[in-house]
This record gives C-alpha cells, sequence and structure tokens, in this order.
C-alpha cells in the first residue's frame, strides 16, 4: 500500500525495531461499554482466543485516523477486543510497507494493515503473508491538478510530482485517459502539496491520498481537482488487511475475532468520529492534528460507502479485483510474468470475514 500519510519522511529500521519493543500499546480494559472480560462469548470460544496470546496489530502508518487504523485503536479503547478475550497489542507502523510486510511474515506482527496490491508485490518477492479482508476496490492513491486541468490529456508533455515512486494506479489512470506517458516530466516532490498551487517547477500535476492532501489544501483555502483511479476502472483497495499465514492458521478464531470487533467499531466510528479520533490522539501524542484526522476517517469512509465491494459484506474481498489487479501488475512489470492468475488467487482467504457475519449482518458478539 503507498502510504496515505500525513508525514515528513519514513522511519529507519532502527525506529521499528523500537517501536516494537517499546511503543506497542495493549489492548483497553477501560470500556464503558461492556462488562467483565470475555463475558460476550461462550467460555469454549473464549479459551481458543486466550490461547492465541498476545495478538500484535501492526498499522500502516502510527495511528492516524484511517480505515484499517482507526477502528483498531478503537476497538481496543471500547472494550471490544476484551469481550472476545483477545489480548491485542496496537503497534504504530512506520509508513515503510515493504518493511510492514516482512514483519508480518517473520511473525512480529500477527495482522497488519496491507494492500492487496502489496500482498501481491510481498509474495512475489517471496514474502509469505496472506491478505484476508478489504473494504473497498476503489483505492487512495489519486492525481491532483489545479482548477485550469480539465481534462488529462492537457498533461501531455507536463511536470508531474510524486513522492519517489509513480503509484501504479495513478499511471494506468492517466495511459488509459489517453495521456501520453513517454511525454510527461515526473519529478520527486516532498509531502508540501502547495507546491501544485503555487506552480513550483512548472508542476502541473501531483499524486497523493484522497484523505489526505485534498484536505490539508482545502484547510489552507487552496482549490484543486482531485482525479481518482477507481472512476477510470482502475483497480485498488482501502482498508485491506493481512495475516501471518501460520498464525492464521494455528488460531482461526481469533483472526475472525479481531476482524469482528474492527468491524463492529467501524460501525462505531462512523456516527462517533470525535469520540474515536481522540483516542487516536491520546495514543499518539500533543502534535496530533484531529480536525485533520476527523477529516482523513471521513473521507476515507465515504470512498468505502461510495464504492462498496461488489456483492461482499464489508471486509469480503473481490477475486475479479484481484484478477484485475495482477493483469496490471503485469502490464507495469511489477510483478514477474511467471506469476499467474490462479498464484495471486491463492494468496487471499476471507474465509475469516465469511465466519462474521450472517448474510450482510455482523455477528456481535462471537457465536
Amino acid at each position: 500500500m503507498r502510504t496515505h500519510l500525513v508525514r515528513s519522511g519514513l522511519a529507519a529500521l532502527s525506529t521499528v525495531a523500537i517501536t516494537f519493543a517499546a511503543a506497542a500499546c495493549g489492548s483497553s480494559s477501560g470500556s464503558t461499554t461492556t462488562a467483565s472480560t470475555g463475558s460476550a462469548i461462550s467460555a469454549a470460544r473464549c479459551a481458543q482466543n486466550k490461547a492465541a496470546g498476545t495478538v500484535t496489530y501492526l498499522s500502516g502508518y502510527q495511528f492516524q485516523s484511517s480505515a484499517s487504523i482507526l477502528e483498531y485503536v478503537a476497538a481496543s479503547k471500547l472494550g471490544y477486543f476484551d469481550d472476545l478475550c483477545l489480548k491485542v497489542k496496537l503497534v504504530p507502523g512506520s509508513g515503510d510497507t515493504a518493511q510492514n510486510t516482512k514483519l508480518l511474515a517473520g511473525g512480529q506482527a500477527s495482522v497488519a494493515a496491507v494492500s492487496e496490491q502489496d500482498v501481491i508485490q510481498a509474495r512475489a518477492n517471496g514474502i509469505d503473508i496472506e491478505g484476508i479482508s478489504s473494504y473497498s476496490d476503489a483505492g487512495l492513491d489519486i492525481l491532483m491538478t489545479n482548477p485550469g486541468t480539465t481534462a488529462l490529456t492537457q498533461l501531455n508533455g507536463a511536470v508531474v510530482g510524486d513522492k519517489g515512486a509513480m503509484p501504479v494506479s495513478v499511471r494506468a489512470m492517466l495511459v488509459k485517459a489517453g495521456v501520453s506517458w513517454n511525454s510527461l516530466k515526473v519529478v520527486k516532490e516532498g509531502y508540501d502539496p502547495t507546491v501544485l498551487t503555487r506552480g513550483q517547477g512548472g508542476l502541473k500535476a501531483l499524486t497523493g491520498f484522497i484523505s489526505n492532501e485534498p484536505n490539508q489544501l482545502a484547510a489552507a483555502g487552496h482549490k484543486v481537482t482531485v482525479w481518482q483511479p477507481v472512476t477510470y476502472g482502475i483497480p485498488s483497495s482501502l482498508g485491506a488487511m493481512a495475516v501471518n499465514p501460520a498464525f492464521a492458521k494455528a488460531h482461526p478464531t481469533a483472526v475472525q475475532d479481531v476482524l469482528r470487533a474492527a468491524l463492529h467499531a467501524y460501525d462505531y466510528c462512523t456516527t462517533h468520529v470525535a469520540q474515536c479520533v481522540g483516542y487516536a490522539a491520546d495514543l499518539s501524542g500533543v502534535t496530533y492534528d484531529k480536525k485533520l484526522n476527523a477529516a482523513i476517517w471521513t473521507t476515507e469512509t465515504k470512498v468505502v460507502s461510495d464504492n462498496p465491494t461488489p456483492g461482499r459484506p464489508l471486509g469480503g474481498i473481490d477475486p475479479a479485483n484481484i484478477t484485475k489487479l495482477t493483469d496490471m501488475l503485469h502490464t507495469y512489470s511489477v510483478i514477474p510474468a511467471s506469476v499467474t492468475d490462479q498464484d495471486t488467487a491463492g494468496w487471499f482467504d476471507d474465509s475469516a470475514v465469511e465466519a462474521v457475519y450472517n448474510g450482510t449482518e455482523l455477528i456481535w458478539p462471537a457465536p
């Protein structure tokens, strides 16, 4: 997942190690909405979940209020994990997707926020993780232009900025829209989106994340046009999760109930935004921008509601999207041609999501 972040750079590997050693946060037992620990489920299921030991959740980037992060923080603070006899340790990720997938494969994390595209890329590179859920086939990567640009073909020959790597979905969108890719001058920009509104270096377009830069620019009074790959039929994912396969095989009820608690919290946070963002702020410190993070959560959940996964409940994986992602990654030589559609289909299993629903209704608490 190209990380949709408010940040100035990626943390070093040593910082990640320190994070795991010292900055992890255990699940809260101070809920005002629940009774005693495990009271919501049977004694047998409680024992199974306790047998899993500590379940380490790794976020995509810190405790930013993104889908796949905020609901896990809220599930901890509201006592939903406690209700299901789960001991969940929340670990803030550095934003380095490749490093997160390695930590997950190595067992230093049990579950982690990883996009479907990044699951495919990780597995293609021999990193053993498994995708287990996704909220939407839409993604967060976008392209921004100033309002004067009314068609993407106006960007032919233009200077386009990214953050060091052009998102494949944005490139695919430009090509599908008829832009001559080889005519573009792609330059690396930092994390200040006003370089676009200022036209710095002749910049005509800038990549970003729909929940981040447009909200920052709007708050500062700048108008931009946002171009979303999903509107061009380009595949992606939002709020996707992956698991350590060995952990999932050994503790299936724990994986199911981690997702169950997060989905329950997702629903709660859609109507209690300030409260949930406050939980994330409590874990993050005084510099946490509550207003921006509330906008991030509201924007991302709207993308999910506007682009539901076809025929699946919230969290269910769309097999057709995996095939489309595979084809796109082949087209742009991101994964080897030897990786087949059958290979990538086998790298995902949403049986844990299926287990927590009765039709489209989330089963709460667990059976």
